[in-house]
């Protein structure tokens, strides 16, 4: 069985309980936006900046965790790149994925959460020499998060809502596990939306929300066996609002929230 090696480490790629690593190890934390990195960045400890692929990546402590925060730059290609970075570069131990996203699934409103159990390219379509939305020479049109990352990640979200603390201003808010879709573009429109939707729901995916990155990412960590975990704030539901509310929501409401998820996943580590 091939090893993967880290500075100083050689372990085994095998399955492993998530604490197995030894705590120098660090883990990656994505965000999609600069206003969601910012809640993080205050609290990070002895942070040191390298520069790295065109991209910004902060080392340090969180919560007594060692970290890698990172953004992910926006769509598909530019996570992929982020994400083999995180991996290549730090040899992270997993990626954690913070962003927002819009609301497609029945019941999944503006304030909710969504821990992604899998992810699918609402874009990728290589018929007829495949089928649609199917990863050509993969096999397969989804790629699923880590079982018990996502389990921890939820766990998380669901003791952050319950608290009080993230939810101030959705006191209704509720947290949904599910399949994600990402695309090379920013739904904007309930028409738009709305075929999407039932394209997917055709051919078998029903969707909770969309967004621009965690099927790259999702690849790129099956590719290289790191687990990986994705959470989604709901800011808008993908339709002729979503413009308007987007700026505002990542601002006040976004960025309390992945602090305080982050929070409670690492003390959970």
């Amino acid at each position: 069985m091939p090893a993967r090696f880290y500075p100083g480490l050689c372990v085994q790629n095998l399955p492993m309980p998530l604490n197995a690593l030894p705590p120098a190890v660090p883990i990656a934390i994505l965000s999609a936006l600069l206003e969601e990195q910012h809640g993080l960045m205050e609290l990070l400890q002895q942070p040191h900046k390298v520069t790295h692929a065109g991209r910004d990546f902060w080392l340090g402590d969180l919560h007594g965790r060692p970290v890698v925060l990172a953004l992910s730059k926006i769509g598909k290609v530019a996570a992929a790149t982020t994400a083999t970075a995180l991996i290549e570069r730090f040899a992270v131990s997993r990626i954690v994925f913070t962003g927002v996203a819009g609301g497609l699934g029945n019941g999944v409103n503006v304030g909710d959460v969504v821990v992604a159990t899998d992810f699918v390219q609402h874009d990728l379509d290589a018929s007829p020499l495949f089928p649609r939305y199917e990863v050509p020479l993969y096999g397969k049109t989804r790629f699923e998060g880590d079982p018990a990352l996502t389990a921890l990640l939820f766990d998380a979200a669901r003791t952050a809502l319950a608290s009080g603390h993230a939810s101030q201003a959705f006191p209704g808010a509720r947290v949904h596990r599910g399949l994600l879709a990402s695309g090379d573009r920013f739904v904007s429109g309930a028409q738009e939306s709305g075929a999407l939707r039932a394209a997917l729901a055709a051919a078998g995916h029903e969707v909770l929300a969309v967004e621009m990155e965690g099927a790259a990412v999702a690849q790129v960590c099956h590719d290289y066996g790191v687990p990986f975990a994705a959470v989604r704030t709901i800011s808008d539901r993908a339709d002729d609002s979503a413009h308007v509310d987007f700026p505002r929501f990542v601002k006040e409401v976004a960025r309390h929230y992945a602090h305080v998820i982050v929070e409670r996943l690492l003390i959970s580590l």
